[in-house]
């Protein structure tokens, strides 16, 4: 539990992009078993890259842990930084579902980004991510 130190920070800073947030982690405790976190982010925000304009959404991540499960404070921090961010929503979800592979390597996992209407179009978008091992 020493590696967690964003949960025991007494401040919280939110980094300025994605690439400087940081997911921690901590040891699954039932290796034996498959079962399905699941994380709800209703109030998503990240910023059109070419107007600069606000994009709202509805983010979701579902993942079976291998060896380690995501924090959930560092995780709020971490979407957080999309505040400021330019991205297409493709990318995002994308690009959350790679760095939570990379920070604690799911046996399985889902992100589901639904962003409101801009223009009158909705974008839904549900990216994947199954371990070669499973």
């Amino acid at each position: 539990m020493d590696d967690l130190t964003l949960l025991s920070a007494s401040q919280t800073t939110v980094p300025a992009s994605p690439s400087e947030a940081r997911l921690e982690t901590f040891d699954n405790s039932h290796l034996d078993r498959d079962y399905v976190i699941r994380f709800d982010c209703p109030e998503f925000t990240s910023l059109c890259p070419i107007t600069g304009q606000p994009d709202f959404g509805h983010i979701t991540i579902e993942y079976v842990a291998d060896q380690k499960c995501i924090e959930s404070k560092s995780l709020k921090i971490y979407l957080f930084s999309y505040r400021n961010h330019g991205s297409f929503h493709e990318e995002v979800t994308n690009l959350i579902l790679d760095d939570l592979v990379k920070a604690c390597a799911p046996r399985q996992a889902k992100v589901i980004g639904d962003f409101r209407p801009r223009g009158g179009i909705a974008i839904h978008v549900t990216a994947t991510y199954e371990s070669p091992s499973t």
